[in-house]
């Protein structure tokens, strides 16, 4: 059997992305459930909880 081309590099960012999300989704259950009804309320809710999550990771990195 021949193996596939890997990425390395490629696959690092796309785990960097699915973590984030599960993060996301396990820290804020209104983000997991989808309680904003309108795509611009939701956006809005994903950006605050990331900006928290930053934060969080910002000062325990300090």
């Amino acid at each position: 059997k021949i193996p596939k081309d890997f990425d390395a590099e490629l696959y690092k960012q796309r785990n960097r992305i699915e973590r984030f999300f599960g993060r996301l989704k396990a820290s804020f259950r209104r983000i997991a459930t989808r309680y904003e009804k309108t795509s611009r309320n939701f956006m809005a809710m994903i950006k605050l909880a990331a900006v928290r999550l930053w934060c969080q990771f910002y000062e325990s990195a300090a």
